[in-house]
């Protein structure tokens, strides 16, 4: 009885078969673990050469699963009497059951991705004919096509990229960044300079606000932390409502005078 290696490297067809029929013969669990070890980078290799045909939402190590998963069962199935190697039987087990979970979880149907593919060889070809990229009606002669044809190709191509907003797209140490976070916003309060910016002028019109005569900085509370009218602010601080009014003209005149670079930002608070 052959001894079992104790660590994978590459084997001979021969040494493969050896170690197989031996494992068939006794079921030693061992055995067949040194197998997948042996063939797993396989797997790894069949799995990446088809990772830009996954679909965004799903990850690479579910697709390096399935292989595993078919590489078990190649070996468990293998017939070394239908003339084909363990290597060459499992890489066709593997490669198949890649393929089925690529179409099991793509809905785009394989003309649009045979025509995904056309397009981007087509382009490098032209890219290592010219140097440079192609224009679309470069691109959609070469491909024999109209460029509207191509222009709705694309489009079509682009709709089936459907991916989750939580797909991780760097990992490093112990930060991770998912799709959600490149995504560009054009919400300002998001925007970290705007942020910076907008902080610094609240600064700024807080210290206008805190040189205010007094009564004035009354005045301006009363009618924008307590929401009163013009009227119920003179009742309150014993003037006509035409005082208040100038009071506020003036407290107005004078935070303009001092903010005038943060122009948009007093628009907002006054």
């Amino acid at each position: 009885m052959p001894k079992v290696k104790d660590k994978p490297g590459r084997m001979s067809a021969q040494e493969t078969l050896d170690l197989w029929t031996q494992y068939k013969q006794t079921g030693d669990q061992r055995i067949r673990d040194r197998l997948v070890l042996t063939f797993a980078p396989m797997v790894k290799y069949i799995v990446y050469k088809k990772a830009r045909e996954i679909p965004a939402r799903c990850e690479v190590e579910d697709f390096i699963s399935c292989g595993l998963e078919a590489l078990i069962r190649s070996i468990d199935r293998y017939d070394p009497n239908k003339g084909a190697t363990l290597e060459q039987f499992a890489w066709t087990r593997i490669h198949g059951a890649v393929l089925d979970e690529l179409r099991r979880n793509d809905w785009a149907p394989r003309s649009l991705r045979r025509w995904d593919r056309d397009i981007s060889k087509a382009n490098e070809q032209f890219v290592g004919l010219y140097g440079r990229k192609p224009s679309r009606e470069e691109l959609s002669e070469s491909l024999g096509i109209s460029k509207n044809d191509l222009i709705t190709r694309q489009d079509e191509i682009a709709r089936s990229h459907v991916g989750s907003l939580n797909t991780v797209v760097l990992a490093e140490d112990d930060t991770t960044i998912e799709r959600i976070d490149t995504l560009h916003s054009d919400d300002r309060d998001y925007d970290p300079e705007h942020a910076a910016m907008r902080s610094d002028a609240k600064a700024r019109f807080r210290q206008a606000f805190e040189r205010l005569p007094e009564r004035e900085r009354k005045v301006a509370v009363l009618l924008y932390v307590y929401n009163l009218t013009l009227r119920e602010i003179g009742e309150i601080l014993g003037v006509t409502e035409s005082r208040v009014c100038q009071i506020h003209g003036a407290i107005t005149k004078k935070l303009r005078a001092e903010l005038e670079v943060d122009e948009q930002l007093f628009s907002e608070v006054a």
